[in-house]
Order: C-alpha cells, then structure tokens, then sequence
C-alpha cells in the first residue's frame, strides 16, 4: 500500500513541477526579441507523443537548411535501402579461370556508391587476385562510374548554383575521396600538395595498374574508362553498410559523403543511374508518401550546400517526426545524430547543462545561416523534437549557436505533459 501511494505521488509530483509550457514560450519569445533587426527565426518544438507544438514561429517559412538538408537525404535513405544496405565497390574479369595464372580479358573496377574506398581496398583487391593464382591480365584495366551520371560537380547540375564550397568530383567509384597528393613547383619550391582529380574512373584505372604491377601482376592492355559488360565475374568486393555512411554523413556533417549518398538514392530509387533529378524525385516521394509538410520545401542537393535548397521547421519537424515513430530504422538514424557535449559537430555544445548527452542532432552552417534540428530527452523522460532556424546578417555563428542552445537548455525545465 505504501509502495502504490509512493508511485501516485511521484507520478504526480511529474506533472506538478517544472515549468509550464506557456511559461517557456514567453521566455523563448524574450530571448527572440533580444536578437539584432533583420534576423529571420523559424522555430517549432513538438511532443511527437503528446502530439502537442510547445512552441512555434514561422514554422511554415522556407529557410535555408543548409547542413539540416542532410536529414533529409539520410532519413530517404533508410526509407529506401535500410541500414544494412552496402555500398560497395566491386572487382569482375571476363575470365573465371586462372590455372594458368593468366586473367585472360579486362578487369573491371566498378562503382556502387562506396564512397569511403581507399588505397588500402585497392591493395585488398591486388592480394585477393594474388591468391587466385593471377600472374598476368592479357586486358585493359576499366574504371567504370556508370552507377552514377558524368556530372561530377554540383555547379554542373544545379542552376544558377552560387555556392563557393568545391568538391571533388561526385562519383559512383571513389577512392581516397577523389583527392590525391602531388608534388608541385610553387615560388621555385617543390611542395605536396592536395588536389580533386579530374576524372575518378581513369584515376582509379590507373592507381589499380600501378598497384597490379607493385603485386607482380603483369597487365599487358591499358588503363582506360568504360562500361562493364553484362556478364563478367565478381572476383572481389568492398562494402560499407549504409547505417555507418551516415553516421559520417550527419555527426561530422561531411558534404561529400552527402553528395555521394544523394546519388546513390537516385540511382537506387530509379534503377537507372543516379543523377539530380532521380535523387531529387526520391525525396519528394519520401515526403509525399509520409505525408509531410511540402510547401516551401525545396532540395536540390545532399550537403545543403546550396543556398537553393529551402525547407519549412515543419517539413524538418516532420522528417525528425517519421522517424520518430519509424521502429526498423529509428535507431540507426537517431545513433548517427551527433550528441551534444559529445562528438561530431555538437561535441563542444551545451556541456555544462543537461541538455549534453541528451540532446542528439544536426547542425547547419552557412554565411548568415545558424540552423539546430534534433531530440532532446528532458530530466522527466518526455522526447522533444527541437528545429531551431535563424538566417541573420548580423552577428556569427557564435552568438546564434548560443542562443540555440538557451533555447534548449530552457526546454529541460519543461513540465511534462498531463496525458488526457
């Protein structure tokens, strides 16, 4: 009996203490109005549970996203591949037999989407044909990209693109993030220096020879780009399950890694190739399909690099919200979150409070743009979907990245909702 009226109390002692929600509004409402004129605050935190807004303002404005557009790559992507998916880069030949340790054809080094290969998976490739028994390739050694478009830029495929973030070539077949380092004559000096190579598959083709040749392997034909025919034999493959990509892509906010994964979602959604446009088409359905709030929304890119990307706080809310509920994908997409205090890029917010460690989510940075979207579990054990937006022109990034978290911090103090 004394255990039961301990457990009544306590539950209602939940719903007593803390701060009321419209007590919180008018405190957000303070900190709002201290901000410098001109400065635009697109604001909604929701109870997914409860279904109830806390707080809202210019929810149904588009903004600009930037980094937050990755949300919605990410989320689409585990709508539609989950997060167990590979993405892989594959080795065939047009030969299966190899007891005279002759590869008798071309080896082909083909793309689908594995951003993160490396010169370490090329060696793996050269081992598994050194185990094989190959001594020598009578062939060429094709690169073939094919799973993606040839627009490798980003000014390329979206119009009017002003953005002055360059990234190395977007392609299905990558290594070492198409960057190389080379050794230049600058000022009467040699100095190694980083640059994006021009075109990933001969790139590729070539650092595969070269690496052949360091094996011992003879390859008697060229290094080329091309298309793998429809009947060749998988001889190896290097793969990274979707679940870690984007983990990369959303706690380190890494654009290229993005812009891969966008084409990537167009290609698969598609069953074509991946470009803009399928991609582009991949995440409206997504939307569409979840019934979130379009109007206004606009993605025309994976990195939010772009300043044509716009998005209201309700579709950003509604995306935290699908997956909210999405049971087979919500964890993977809820771990690859940053976590305030912790790591990625909200590793040095809000460590003094108790919003770290219980805040997960992305940030978004551009000139004149400050975005926050993510779940906060406050101390009564209620989940809040936090979207914070501020365009601004005066004023940096940090100033509004605190401001930010006042917001947040203040949601901890929150009274947990009564249920009806």
């Amino acid at each position: 009996m004394i255990k039961k009226i301990f457990f009544i109390s306590l539950l209602f002692s939940s719903f007593t203490f803390g701060t009321s929600k419209e007590e919180i509004a008018n405190k957000i409402r303070e900190i709002i109005s201290t901000l410098p004129a001109n400065t635009i605050s697109g604001i909604l935190i929701y109870n997914p549970l409860m279904q109830d807004t806390v707080f809202a303002m210019n929810e149904s404005i588009p903004l600009t996203p930037a980094s937050l557009t990755k949300l919605f790559t990410t989320s689409t992507s585990l709508g539609l591949m989950g997060g167990d998916h590979k993405l892989s880069t594959k080795l065939f030949s047009d030969d299966d037999n190899f007891n005279d340790g002759i590869l008798n054809g071309n080896l082909y080094i083909k793309g689908f989407g594995n951003s993160l290969f490396t010169e370490s998976d090329l060696e793996y490739f050269a081992d598994e044909l050194i185990k094989k028994g190959i001594k020598a390739i009578t062939g060429s050694i094709l690169g073939d990209d094919s799973f993606f478009d040839d627009i490798y830029t980003r000014e390329d495929w979206i119009e009017g693109e002003g953005a002055n973030v360059k990234l190395p070539p977007i392609s299905a077949l990558v290594l070492d993030k198409n960057r190389t380092t080379i050794r230049k004559k600058i000022r009467r000096r040699y100095r190694y220096i980083t640059e994006n190579v021009s075109d990933p598959s001969i790139f590729i083709a070539n650092k595969l020879t070269a690496k052949l040749k360091e094996f011992g392997i003879e390859v008697k034909g060229k290094s080329i780009k091309g298309i793998t025919p429809s009947l060749v034999y998988l001889l190896a493959e290097k793969n990274i399950p979707l679940k870690e990509l984007i983990a990369l892509v959303n706690k380190h906010s890494d654009n290229f890694l993005a812009e891969c994964l966008f084409k990537t979602l167009g290609a698969e959604a598609s069953g074509v190739q991946g470009n803009s446009f399928f991609s582009q088409q991949a995440i409206q359905k997504f939307l569409n399909d979840n019934n979130i709030f379009t109007p206004g929304t606009e993605i025309v890119d994976g990195s939010g690099i772009s300043r044509s990307d716009q998005a209201t706080p309700l579709a950003i809310n509604g995306i935290l919200e699908k997956m909210y509920f999405d049971l087979v994908h919500f964890d993977d997409f809820y771990n690859s979150l940053s976590i305030a205090g912790v790591d990625g890029t909200l590793r040095g917010r809000m460590m003094n409070s108790s919003a770290g460690n219980n805040f997960r989510g992305k940030t978004g940075t551009l000139n004149g743009v400050c975005g926050l979207a993510g779940y906060l579990t406050t101390p009564q054990g209620e989940d809040l979907i936090v979207t914070i937006i501020f365009e601004f022109n005066k004023g940096g990034w940090g100033y509004y990245r605190d401001i930010q978290d006042q917001i947040v911090e203040l949601l901890l103090d929150l009274k947990a909702s009564s249920p009806d």
